[in-house]
């Protein structure tokens, strides 16, 4: 029960764990794996662009006095109020990390770096609206972790996998005719249908919250048409990771044991790196505890937890840190088992 009442590490936790699960699952797919500091930098810098939203806001304030036909107002806030700016600061972070990208790199690193800021912003907008509504956050834990949270990181991939095949479109086999269309094609969309899918997803629940006098059968609807936007949208996102994915397939038993070997390191960055996170929530509660709560009970619980977490989790990441610099000269060969690069031999 005591863990159950330090609302601050359960928030926490729930906030963030979706997050992380889902980025998981996206390297997984990924069948060569991008450097871990680039990844974590794209989740941390998709976090903080939530900051710039206020900027990205300022150019579409015009367009958002309308007129009073209330499904106007909720379409053009869905779209000039919501998506459009959120939209434009994850991209504009997916631009900047995979511009550093390396020689003849993997296309799906950009669409790595793209789930990664999704899924940063996501985080930290989950944090914030369980932090705000802390009477009902159990059920907005559940909701969000199964549909918001997925729902960003898979509008991240789409755009990093648009931004991917509009680079590298030749080889993955997007210009097999009318090339310079297909091109411009595919950097608009690198943003429109992010942009879309997410005003189309946000229409609906804007429509139920802030127009009075629904019937039942349109809040049905309404609910039904956004669970099913956001769920095709994750779909639709699914289907690009692997048309790009099944372009760089391992073609050898070895690369695809150094691939495992890669994703395992993954997985053990991403447990050290929760851990480490429950850590110093479980430490900052029993702070907490200590100075409100005169009895003090609590704390002796929570510290010890949370030390123990912390060093469990500062463990993985140096030991899995250590073993990834040290043999990732010898991951390098696996790259033979790999198809050539577009003007390699």
């Amino acid at each position: 029960m005591l863990l159950l009442e330090s609302l601050p590490t359960v928030i926490g936790a729930a906030a963030i764990a979706p997050a992380l699960l889902v980025l998981w699952l996206v390297i997984a797919a990924d069948e060569r794996p991008g450097p871990p500091v680039q990844v974590w930098l794209a989740f941390v810098l998709g976090a903080a662009s939530i900051s710039l939203l206020g900027l990205a806001r300022i150019p579409f304030n015009a367009l958002l006095a309308i007129p009073d036909n209330p499904w106007a107002t909720q379409a053009v806030r869905a779209l000039f109020g919501v998506a459009a700016p959120e939209e434009i600061v994850k991209v504009l972070v997916i631009v900047a990390i995979s511009t550093r990208r390396r020689a003849f790199a993997d296309p799906m690193d950009t669409v790595v770096y793209g789930a990664a800021a999704g899924l940063g912003f996501a985080a930290y907008e989950n944090l914030a609206y369980l932090v705000q509504h802390k009477d009902m956050w159990r059920a907005l834990a559940a909701l969000r972790s199964v549909l918001t949270v997925p729902f960003h990181g898979a509008l991240g991939i789409i755009a990093g996998a648009y931004l991917a095949i509009a680079r590298s479109g030749g080889a993955l086999g997007a210009y097999r005719g009318h090339r310079d269309w297909a091109r411009i094609t595919n950097w608009t969309l690198v943003l429109v249908a992010p942009v879309l899918l997410h005003a189309a997803f946000d229409f609906p629940l804007l429509a139920l919250q802030r127009i009075p006098d629904l019937s039942s059968t349109a809040h049905l609807l309404l609910g039904s048409a956004s669970v099913l936007i956001g769920f095709s949208s994750i779909g639709f996102a699914v289907r690009l990771v692997h048309r790009l994915g099944k372009h760089h397939a391992p073609r050898t038993d070895v690369a695809r044991e150094r691939l495992s070997q890669l994703r395992r390191m993954w997985a053990l960055l991403l447990i050290g790196g929760g851990t480490g996170f429950a850590g110093v929530s479980f430490l900052l509660t029993s702070l907490h505890h200590w100075y409100v709560n005169p009895e003090r009970n609590a704390s002796f619980i929570l510290i010890p937890i949370g030390f123990t977490s912390i060093l469990i989790g500062l463990a993985l990441l140096i030991a899995t840190t250590a073993v990834y610099f040290l043999g990732r000269n010898r991951m390098r060969t696996a790259s033979e088992g790999f198809p050539s690069a577009p003007g390699q031999s």
